[in-house]
């Protein structure tokens, strides 16, 4: 059990972290690339999004689908369910962040 909560721990924390770093990109867009016109500031920007949902999802799911495939479906499900137990723990942390920032 110390395994998957450790595993669960260092993929929401992989998760946050690059979750952040699409956020700095997002943020310095204007900064980094300048005024973007035409159709490549939303070809750029719905590509970012298609790539952060393959990279999260990737984090979240594929050690619990790995673990259904090998027939450990109660592993699976328990992984999965500590991996958003802790994005849950680190987005209620954010939010106390945030409120104790205002």
């Amino acid at each position: 059990m110390k395994k998957f909560w450790q595993s669960s721990m260092v993929n929401a924390l992989a998760t946050t972290v690059y979750v952040f770093l699409v956020v700095l990109i997002m943020s310095n867009a204007n900064k980094i690339f300048g005024q973007m016109n035409g159709y490549l500031g939303p070809l750029a920007f719905l590509l970012l999004f298609v790539l952060s949902a393959a990279v999260t999802g990737s984090l979240v799911l594929g050690r619990p689908i790995a673990l259904y495939w090998e027939g450990k479906k109660k592993e699976a499900v328990k992984h999965f369910a500590l991996t958003c137990l802790y994005l849950l723990i680190i987005l209620v942390l954010t939010f106390i962040a945030l409120w104790l920032s205002r």
